[in-house]
């Protein structure tokens, strides 16, 4: 670790020693600086001091970095949003327009998104801090308000089709799905792959929610492709095009038609539940949002031409997916029993307005289904281990958050203030600012459900005092987040296609931020006239729900 960390501590909490008065004792620990700054990068040649304060935390230092989370960046993230919360909870004057719960509420926003951006803890454990300081700060009277996200459809969905995804993959239907597919298409050029790939995730994405397993889960599949290539200029650029496509891009569209495969889409339900009352359904989402398919098409003709990939061929592409295939097991009969059972649950919530059983108790009960004795020959503890319970609790903590901000009256003070950089311009110029200004704040952030949870929210409150349709409006730029492609911190998928060495972050850089632009544009140009056709036109707030 760089040595003159503790300068820089010091340098940073200066600027709060006047209001704190705690840190000034602290700062003038001179000494103890002095000898956490020998610390190097490995555990085992860190020096540690023998007693005190100092051998405390350079133990404390020692094992972040064992965890493998950044200490320098994991402990100023930290201090940083204490520091923040307690400033604003404590020092901050009480805004005018805003309630006391309000500004409460605003310090739990500031803390989690200092959290969330800093990766400062386990994201699970901000979805367990988030009610506990909801109560805590009086941002909420009641504890059962703090928590109201982990009660709501969006997060007994969430849960049940994690369980199932979790089911699919300790069955290995995932993988057969995936090789099998593959194998019938015969790939033979970088194109084909690309497409044959793209159908494989969309297929996925009907059972396996979350973009993050299904990159995990393709990832080995695509380094066998990309391997068969060698190590010229060309070739180097296909292996990149294959795995920004395919992983990032290709797992991001695919999710945003399907409901239950994206959990922003989630969050997004949640709060038209709450704030405005409506119920969308399995099939009402997919119609709403299949058009954004097309940007896939859109963003692979970008990255072939920016790689130049046009003509290239993959030799030896169909025999290595022959061999994988032939390795399969034969289908056992609980994979048939569990695929007829993930059909009938997907049929029932395609038919949502034809039987008016809602979304989440389909859920619950295909879950059921699923665990009659004898259908699968598994244990829960198999399950569970595969579940992804961290993102779960996360989910919760940002649903309640999101909540919140709403009754607590912040989201419509913030949508107060953002109003007057807005007001006054068409929708298209509206629709253009918050955009480029979401992918400005996100930056910074590696989860698109924490985005989404702060910003949707606000883009609900904000649309009609603009003149603008809540869900059209919220939709689209909440829609277009999905899309941050500059940096592969941005999004989780990203990083695990990072993992595999293929490209840098230039590399990515380059491609992405055109497919930004891309994305903004086909946001106004293609969804917008969509929306309109469905009868959401963005520009009517007094529109009707179509549905």
């Amino acid at each position: 670790m760089e040595a003159n960390f503790p300068l820089q501590v010091i340098t940073t909490l200066q600027g709060v020693e006047a209001n704190f008065q705690p840190f000034s004792k602290f700062l003038q620990n001179w000494n103890f600086f002095r000898e956490v700054s020998m610390l190097q990068d490995s555990p085992s040649t860190t020096p540690c001091p023998r007693f005190g304060l100092a051998r405390f935390l350079t133990t404390l230092w020692g094992n972040a970095d064992m965890a493998g989370v950044s200490p320098k960046k994991s402990f100023l993230g930290f201090i940083l949003a204490w520091v923040v919360f307690l400033g604003i909870i404590l020092f901050m004057p009480q805004p005018e327009g805003l309630s006391q719960q309000g500004k409460a509420t605003l310090a739990v926003v500031a803390w989690a998104s200092i959290i969330w951006v800093s990766e400062a803890i386990p994201v699970g454990i901000t979805g367990v801090a988030i009610p506990m300081l909801l109560t805590l700060s009086g941002a909420v009277d009641k504890f059962p308000k703090a928590v109201s996200g982990f009660t709501s459809n969006a997060y007994f969905i969430c849960m049940i089709a994690f369980i199932m995804a979790a089911i699919i993959q300790v069955a290995g239907i995932d993988k057969r799905i995936a090789i099998t597919l593959l194998h019938k298409l015969r790939i033979k050029s970088a194109n084909s792959t690309i497409m044959g790939l793209f159908g494989v995730n969309f297929i996925l994405s009907i059972i396996v929610p979350g973009a993050n397993p299904r990159g995990a889960l393709l990832l080995p599949i695509v380094n066998g492709i990309t391997n068969l290539f060698g190590d010229t200029p060309a070739e180097r650029a296909v292996k990149k095009h294959i795995m920004i496509q395919v992983l990032v891009y290709g797992s991001m569209i695919s999710g945003m038609c399907i409901l239950t495969s994206h959990l922003p889409n989630l969050v997004l339900v949640g709060l038209f539940s709450k704030e405005l009352h409506l119920d969308i359904s399995y099939l009402d989402w997919f119609i709403l949002q299949w058009p954004y398919l097309g940007m896939f098409f859109l963003t692979n003709f970008w990255l072939r031409s920016h790689f130049k990939t046009k003509n290239m061929g993959i030799e030896g592409g169909a025999q290595v997916l022959t061999e994988q295939f032939k390795r399969l097991p034969q289908i056992s009969q609980s994979e048939i029993l569990i695929l007829l059972i993930f059909g009938f649950t997907a049929t029932l919530w395609m038919t949502q307005s034809w039987h008016h059983i809602p979304s989440h108790v389909v859920a619950m009960l295909g879950l059921i289904l699923l665990f009659i004795p004898g259908i699968f020959p598994f244990t829960w503890k198999q399950i569970q281990e595969r579940t992804i319970w961290g993102t779960l609790i996360m989910l919760g903590g940002a649903l309640s958050m999101s909540q919140c901000m709403g009754s607590s009256g912040l989201a419509a003070w913030l949508a107060e203030h953002i109003h007057i950089f807005a007001v006054g311009h068409p929708w298209w110029l509206i629709l253009l600012i918050i955009m480029v200004g979401t992918h400005i704040i996100r930056l910074g952030m590696l989860s698109n459900v924490a985005a989404v949870s702060l910003f949707a929210p606000i883009l609900v409150k904000l649309a009609p005092t603009l003149g603008l349709h809540p869900v059209a409006f919220t939709m689209l730029v909440a829609d277009t987040d999905t899309f941050a492609y500059i940096l592969p911190t941005q999004i989780t998928v990203a990083v695990i296609a990072y993992s595999s060495n293929t490209f840098s972050m230039a590399d990515y850089a380059k491609a992405g931020w055109v497919s930004v632009l891309m994305a903004i544009g086909y946001g106004i140009f293609v969804m917008v006239p969509w929306y309109a056709f469905l009868g959401l036109p963005v520009w009517d707030p007094t529109a009707p729900w179509p549905f």
